[in-house]
């Protein structure tokens, strides 16, 4: 089983960062995928983070594991391979590992996670962190202090996430982000769960988008579909969150 140094050893060269042209402290968000793999829309928040002053960091968890898209739409996005409360290990070593960079202010840490991204985000908030938990060995070696807002986008909340509803251990600025038409989830159900979050002493800012699944990601691919208008919207909304969290830090 890896360390989280280890893991991070693993993860880091296949980690984009984008963000001003200096190498100055600044604030951070770490940006996780979907089931389906690295997709073009990220790297437009990650250009909109930058645009705010922060730096971001884009993490491949399927490139270190020699994992193809046909691969990962057939086995993780199926739930067969890497679940989130395995995924969730590959989180804390990229905010254990990116928080210890001179470039950048350990104290203002921001997590992204779409879909599986996001569910993987969740169960790092809520996993008890016991030798071994998350698919590592050390998880309670990093500091979550740090870590001042999570922005969820259309998080898979569905029947494999079996502790959607299990309390967070840390309560950041949480802004989540449902599909009104998701195919995985209904709002209702996604809005279980920020209540939870919200009980937890989280601030929780809920916003229902008006589009499908990945409605952000300029593809067309059964029931999810490309929205330009909602993409934008949904970029504003980013790029305000992180300018709210760096000022009221």
């Amino acid at each position: 089983m890896d360390t989280l140094e280890a893991r991070w050893s693993l993860l880091e060269p296949h980690v984009v960062m984008v963000g001003p042209d200096d190498d100055r402290p600044r604030p951070a968000v770490l940006l996780f995928h979907g089931c389906g793999g690295l997709r073009s829309h990220l790297p437009r928040y990650a250009e909109a983070a930058k645009a705010a002053g922060w730096r971001a960091f884009i993490v491949d968890s399927y490139g270190p594991r020699g994992w193809n898209r046909a691969f990962t739409l057939t086995t993780v996005c199926t739930g067969l391979v890497l679940r989130g409360y395995e995924r969730a290990g590959d989180v804390l070593a990229a905010i254990k590992g990116v928080s210890q960079r001179p470039d950048v202010d350990p104290t203002m840490i921001a997590l992204g996670g779409w879909s599986h991204g996001g569910w993987s985000i969740m169960e790092m908030m809520s996993e008890d962190p016991q030798p071994g938990r998350m698919g590592v060995a050390n998880p309670g070696d990093v500091d979550l202090s740090g870590v001042r807002a999570v922005w969820l986008a259309y998080a898979y909340v569905g029947a494999w996430a079996f502790n959607r509803m299990k309390p967070w251990r840390h309560a950041p600025r949480v802004l989540a982000m449902t599909a009104r038409r998701d195919h995985l989830t209904t709002v209702r159900n996604a809005e279980r769960v920020n209540a939870m979050i919200r009980s937890c002493g989280a601030e929780v800012e809920s916003w229902v988008a008006e589009g499908t699944h990945a409605f952000d990601e300029p593809t067309n691919n059964g029931p999810m579909r490309h929205d330009p208008e909602v993409t934008l919207e949904a970029l504003r909304r980013f790029t305000d969150f992180l300018k709210t969290t760096a000022a009221e830090a």
